[in-house]
């Protein structure tokens, strides 16, 4: 089958090549793949990766159930899904396992469930750690990725005031329609805030730190500048009063992907979530859009189709 491999050129960090059709397991369905969403992290990760062997991209896919899992679990031949495999996603056919799928309605098209995975996961995930929302203000950084658009869109939903800190205008116009306060850095957001979200490392941690109210948290989900942040922790304690910093990543959570797939595809399908695909184009442009995503000329989510 025709897929995605790692060159390990910087310049053209995948070309397509053939590679055997994988063998599902036991738990596992064969899905055609009809569309994937790509990541920033996954372009980092593609830096160090040998050519054409060891790291298969893909971790967001929606496409078609081929052949069911042969232990009777998930979804059936014929069913529409969307899916988070570890990886392999980027090719004609992936083998998931079923607790990683969820099966989509017509009403949701597969460019727009490929946009939901790992954004949407981590979204979901970030506002159930930082717990009820309703009446309470909440800033986060890094905003224009696909998380950022989830999550503004879903705390506005919660009831929350929701202020987003986009680079530029044109990056935070979808945060505003959402009903986001967008502003274009942190020193511009105001504060304090009962819950800090921060995705961006470097100075805008510790920025973002000090607008964070008493007895409030910071929840650091990510480090999208590739800059390591340097706190002081004396700063810190003459700072806001039982404040706390807490580490996130969303596969330290006990429930499996299927169930927080299919509850990201309701709220699609019920009209209260809109993913924002900044970019949408055939598989052969991926090292293309690779490239942008690595540059961050794409603002939400960039989804790659694997035919017409």
């Amino acid at each position: 089958m025709k897929a995605l491999l790692p060159t390990g050129d910087p310049a053209r960090l995948v070309a397509h090549g053939e590679t055997e059709e994988p063998r599902p397991g036991p738990a596992q369905a064969l899905v055609k793949v009809e569309a994937f969403s790509v990541n920033r992290g996954e372009v980092f990760r593609l830096h160090g990766a040998l050519p054409g062997v060891g790291l298969r991209p893909g971790k967001d896919i929606a496409g078609l159930v081929v052949q069911a899992a042969a232990d009777g679990s998930g979804p059936r031949a014929g069913q529409r899904v969307v899916g988070h495999p570890p990886g392999g996603g980027w090719a004609e056919y992936a083998a998931v396992d079923t607790d990683r799928l969820a099966v989509l309605p017509d009403t949701v098209p597969a460019v727009s469930a490929a946009a939901l995975p790992l954004a949407g996961l981590t979204a979901l995930r970030l506002l159930r750690t930082a717990g009820g929302l309703a009446g309470r203000s909440l800033l986060i950084t890094g905003a224009s990725g696909g998380v950022g658009h989830y999550v503004a869109e879903l705390a506005v939903g919660a009831g929350a005031e929701v202020t987003a800190v986009s680079a530029t205008p044109e990056r935070g116009r979808r945060l505003a329609e959402f009903g986001a306060t967008v502003v274009h850095e942190v020193a511009a957001a105001g504060g304090p805030f009962d819950t800090v979200m921060e995705s961006v490392g470097g100075a805008t941690m510790s920025l973002a730190l000090g607008l964070v109210r008493a007895h409030g948290d910071l929840i650091w989900f990510g480090q999208a500048s590739r800059e390591p942040a340097t706190l002081d922790f004396f700063s810190f304690f003459d700072g806001p009063s039982s404040a706390a910093v807490r580490h996130f990543h969303y596969e330290d959570f006990p429930e499996p992907y299927a169930a927080d797939l299919a509850a990201l595809v309701r709220l699609v399908a019920e009209g209260r979530l809109h993913p924002e695909i900044g970019r949408l184009a055939d598989w052969a442009d991926t090292a293309t859009v690779l490239a942008d995503l690595h540059e961050r000329r794409v603002s939400g989510n960039a989804v790659l189709t694997t035919g017409p």
